[in-house]
């Protein structure tokens, strides 16, 4: 027969032994990112797949990115806002690409001539203070800033051969909005397409080029193949592109996964160095499909002054801009007095 006592002492030993069992942990679950890239499959296989694999593969299920490609979610135009909102947490782009509204805007992408090599870009953004810049605008909209890289260069690729600056009367190119607002003044007719469909265009004819990448790229999603001649003279030396994510879910995200989402763009950005800079030379050597053709120097020289004037015109939109007008322009003139291997002329 159990008595009361009996049945109080149990009890109260049962209760002791369930308070010093260890309690059941359970499973956190892994934080989901949703991330699209300006990029088409074809080359988001090597400007941004790598990375995400790497970051997921070093999470371990604490955190997991899943990535799609240009317009697969949203119209590339539509990027910003749908980070914005929260639709999208992270993305890849440049800020003209993707309609951003920020001060800073219209120096993403190819801002005409300001750069001459794709080491320009990082020297730029961590030496000279516009990583600086780019956080706090976009920290005004509510979005994070996460780092900037460089690109391919922006050469020309059309159907026709252009040898002078005459030939580019006309042409309708498919190009990024602030450098078809400045190739206005040579005669291009700027157009705007998804990027999936640049392709098909050029075959019907829609298009007569692109002003969209460095030679790498025009081979490696097929453009190559609708299109015949590739002008060796650039608008700028390397693309500016960005990482960005919305700023409450990146505050959700504990220290340790922010840096290593840092880490991991990083070494994105260091992929893309060294893949554009052998992919253009070795293309330009090895490959047939496209013919070269070069505008001389000395005709050239008058997009290099027409660049300026434009970078004057920018300045004067805003004290914002007018700043990083100014950085460009020290940068310069830094290189150019450093002369080789920083500057040739």
């Amino acid at each position: 027969m159990t008595t009361r006592r009996k049945f109080i002492t149990t009890g109260a030993l049962a209760g002791a032994a369930g308070l010093a069992a260890p309690a059941v942990t359970r499973a956190q679950a892994p934080i989901k990112w949703r991330m699209q890239t300006y990029a088409g499959a074809a080359l988001g296989e090597h400007v941004v797949k790598p990375a995400v694999e790497a970051f997921n593969t070093i999470a371990q299920g604490q955190m997991e990115i899943e990535l799609y490609y240009s317009d697969q979610l949203v119209p590339t135009a539509e990027l910003f806002q749908a980070m914005q909102r929260g639709t999208i947490n992270c993305v890849q782009s440049d800020d003209d690409s993707m309609a951003s509204p920020t001060e800073v805007t219209v120096f993403g992408g190819y801002f005409p001539l300001a750069l001459r090599y794709s080491l320009d870009v990082p020297a730029l953004f961590n030496k000279y203070g516009l990583g600086a810049i780019w956080a706090e605008e976009y920290a005004k909209v509510g979005v994070k800033h996460i780092s900037a890289g460089s690109w391919d260069p922006c050469n020309f690729s059309t159907k026709k051969p252009i040898n002078s600056l005459s030939d580019l009367q006309g042409l309708r190119i498919f190009t990024f909005p602030t450098a078809g607002r400045f190739l206005t003044r040579f005669g291009v007719v700027p157009v705007t397409l998804p990027w999936e469909d640049v392709e098909v265009a050029l075959q019907t004819g829609e298009l007569d080029g692109l002003a969209w990448s460095g030679i790498t790229e025009v081979y490696t999603v097929g453009w190559a193949n609708v299109t015949d001649y590739f002008l060796t003279n650039n608008i700028s030396g390397a693309w500016i592109g960005h990482f960005f994510a919305n700023m409450d879910r990146w505050n959700e995200v504990p220290p340790h996964l922010q840096e290593l989402l840092r880490v991991c763009f990083e070494q994105s950005h260091y992929y893309r160095q060294h893949w554009y800079w052998a992919g253009e030379a070795y293309l330009r050597v090895n490959e047939t499909k496209l013919k070269l053709t070069t505008i001389p120097d000395a005709e050239w020289k008058q997009v290099e002054d027409a660049a300026v004037e434009f970078w004057d015109e920018i300045a004067q939109e805003s004290e914002v801009k007018a700043k990083v007008v100014s950085i460009i322009k020290d940068y310069n003139e830094t290189m150019k007095k450093a002369g080789p291997p920083y500057r040739f002329s």
